[in-house]
């Protein structure tokens, strides 16, 4: 007996992508606000995992994107610490949102630890989970999961990108162009 998948439904996310020294990064929108940001190879492999995830149609519309692709270049190139641009929350169980809610407060060019962020959202236990809520941050760089470390001091895990190497890119681009 094989399984359908259930038809796509519901409001379109649009989708564009801009060019950055990370590589090409893809943006969805909703009429809500930002749903996604991804490494993913092109247009189809983007839109094949967002309907996998939303169940919602497609559409390329660069000029939907152009907001968020115009603060991400401000942000490659310095002149941007923090995004003004509404986020969709809805695509998120309560514990990611409030991981990630957590995780916007880390300061531009600052770091905080996954224990540190389980204390702050009164979790003290919860590192681990704390760990795979950013593991399935779905919008990286504008909720900065690359400002989490390990206690250790070490970068641990990072899913954009190359892994590690995007995750030290982001940070060092962030010390060096601090006040």
């Amino acid at each position: 007996m094989s399984r359908r998948a259930r038809p796509l439904s519901g409001s379109p996310l649009y989708i564009g992508s801009v060019d950055t020294p990370v590589g090409r990064l893809w943006i969805a929108v909703s009429e809500q606000g930002i749903v996604a940001i991804d490494w993913a190879g092109d247009q189809e492999d983007f839109c094949a995992s967002l309907q996998k995830r939303f169940r919602r149609p497609c559409l390329l519309e660069p000029a939907r994107v152009e907001e968020a692709a115009r603060q991400l270049n401000a942000y490659f190139e310095g002149q941007r610490q923090s995004f003004d641009l509404p986020i969709d929350w809805s695509g998120m169980t309560p514990f990611q949102q409030e991981v990630l809610r957590a995780t916007l407060t880390i300061p531009y060019g600052g770091t905080r630890t996954y224990l540190d962020l389980a204390r702050q959202i009164g979790r003290p236990n919860a590192a681990r989970a704390v760990g795979r809520a950013e593991a399935s941050n779905p919008i990286p760089i504008l909720i900065p999961c690359h400002r989490v470390i390990g206690r250790d001091g070490k970068l641990h895990g990072y899913g954009g990108g190359e892994g590690i190497k995007t995750k030290a890119f982001l940070l060092e681009l962030e010390k060096a162009i601090l006040p």
